[in-house]
């Protein structure tokens, strides 16, 4: 298996390398980003294959003798048969950056970003063939889920490292009990951990993604993009560095957007895991609706879902609209990336460096949404072509709603749609709808596709996914996900069903016969790549 590039949804880029009996995960970003991701790891993963598949059910008699199982080299993904731990970690010199102030968290990042790598590998055939009669079709077996064992060995024999990551929930068991023995030292019950896909694609990337902190003279800073020599300061060196503080001040970047201004969902100043759990549920009244209290949307321009596609080569990347008059500045990762490697005393940082990710050769928010309702294609579908004034109007409206917030769809940083994303129960829909139709935390979107570029089948499946990949992220109170088209536009009707939606019925809105489309989260596998 040759050397591959792992794209994490931070931006940052590991190169994976296969070694003895298993793989090398090596940082390319030591140099780039103002805060350094651990240098690498390496893991040992093999697949075990259970031969005894022969077994028929319902007690008939298998014409083959039965046959064990063995272990051989991982080359492609099983079913249930790999296994995987952690064996040894490249920490970086202590003289630049400060132990991990907590090396269970580390650990966990870096077995996420593992398993961020093995669930983007080829799917392996989901049919299940242990005690199932041979004579039954293929399509007729019964279908297993996706998961890799983590075994109990290497960096993951720590007493207490297991039952942390099962808490952090990258882990799982179905040994829920407490067990007998007190000696917690014998593993009891933790020697069956695995991680599944589906468990996988629900956790949110910024439960484990964070950065080490630099030391006081290391020549990778956290939050200036001026570093200096420490063996030779002098006065003009003071005097740069002083500068390069006040201009970081309204802003600690971190491996998100180094250098920049507006912070993203992995930005920290304190090198730590940006993720929090949603508030206790508080119920309101709007409209004469009750339903729980709303935390705020991201900011406008803010960047709050990111993910490289490598079928697409491209980072998809989602912000909020904005009303600024001023071309938005792409604050995200793209594909194209500056050079991996900087002279870590050049004073030049990625974000100064010419780029797609700095270039702001679009039009403002208000001018796309002008341009792209006023196409005949988007027109036919919305209905809103009409003066700047009244797309302005739109979006100003758009941003002053309590239960949505209008979205900008961007490859590698080129704008390409224009979505809404709401809340069920408040909106048009869910006064259509009977109360056990939608929960308190349902979903909901509107989407177009206003550049020609990006139109197509498998674009379009890969943005649905992901905007369903979002919602489930943002809370995991969201069981449901519903879309409302319009009834005759069966294109799209149809790409919501390659993705998972099914349509439940039809519903009648003043303006429109719309076909009431919804997916579930237990129904629901994993984003498309």
């Amino acid at each position: 298996m040759a050397p591959s590039t792992l794209h994490l949804p931070n931006g940052q880029t590991l190169t994976v390398s296969p070694v003895f009996a298993g793989f090398a995960f090596k940082s390319n970003d030591l140099n780039v980003h103002n805060s350094a991701f651990p240098p690498g790891w390496t893991i040992i993963i093999e697949s075990q294959k259970d031969e005894d598949d022969e077994i028929a059910v319902d007690g008939e008699e298998s014409s083959h003798p039965p046959r064990h199982s063995h272990t051989g080299r991982f080359r492609n993904p099983t079913l249930h048969g790999d296994n995987l731990f952690i064996s040894s970690i490249s920490n970086p010199n202590n003289a630049d950056f400060k132990p991990a102030t907590s090396p269970t968290r580390q650990l966990a990042m870096m077995l996420w970003a593992t398993l961020w790598w093995y669930f983007h590998q080829p799917k392996p055939d989901p049919y299940l063939t242990k005690g199932v009669n041979p004579n039954v079709p293929i399509e007729g077996r019964p279908q297993g889920e996706w998961r890799i064992n983590i075994k109990r060995e290497g960096i993951f024999k720590g007493r207490h490292l297991l039952p942390k990551l099962e808490r952090m929930g990258i882990i799982s068991s179905e040994d829920s009990c407490v067990g007998e023995n007190f000696d917690d030292r014998s593993g009891e019950g933790w020697n069956r951990m695995f991680t599944s896909e589906r468990g996988f694609w629900f956790l949110d990337p910024r439960i484990f993604l964070f950065t080490l902190s630099p030391t006081t003279h290391s020549p990778f800073p956290g939050a200036s993009p001026y570093p200096s020599r420490p063996s030779s300061p002098n006065r003009a060196d003071g005097m740069h560095m002083m500068k390069a503080e006040a201009q970081s001040s309204d802003h600690q970047s971190g491996i998100w957007t180094p250098g920049v201004q507006t912070p993203g969902p992995f930005a920290s100043g304190s090198h730590l895991p940006t993720y929090y759990p949603p508030p206790p549920t508080i119920f309101t009244f709007t409209n004469n609706i009750r339903h729980p209290l709303r935390q705020k949307p991201p900011a406008q321009g803010e960047t709050f879902y990111t993910r490289y596609i490598p079928s697409v080569g491209q980072y998809l990347s989602f912000r909020v609209a904005s009303l600024s008059q001023k071309p938005p500045t792409h604050r995200g990762p793209v594909s194209d990336p500056s050079p991996n490697f900087l002279p870590p005393y050049s004073g030049v940082t990625p974000g100064s460096l010419p780029s797609i990710a700095n270039m702001t050769i679009s039009p403002c928010d208000t001018d796309l949404l002008h341009t792209w309702m006023n196409n005949p294609r988007v027109n036919a579908a919305y209905g809103d072509a009409g003066p700047r004034s009244y797309q302005e109007a739109l979006l100003r409206k758009s941003l002053n709603d309590k239960h949505s917030f209008p979205v900008i769809g961007c490859w590698d940083g080129k704008p390409f749609g224009f979505f809404e994303i709401y809340w069920v129960k408040e909106d048009h829909l869910g006064r259509q709808l009977s109360s056990h139709d939608y929960g308190n935390w349902d979903r909901g979107f509107h989407a177009l596709v206003g550049e020609q570029e990006f139109r197509g089948a498998h674009r379009v499946r890969v943005w649905i996914s992901a905007l369903v990949h979002y919602c489930f992220l943002a809370d995991p109170r969201t069981e449901r996900v519903l879309v409302e088209p319009r009834l005759d536009n069966q294109k799209f009707i149809g790409y919501l069903q390659s993705v998972g939606f099914y349509k439940e019925r039809e519903v009648a809105f003043s303006h429109k016969q719309a076909a009431l489309m919804k997916i579930r989260r237990e129904g629901w596998c994993a984003p498309e790549l």
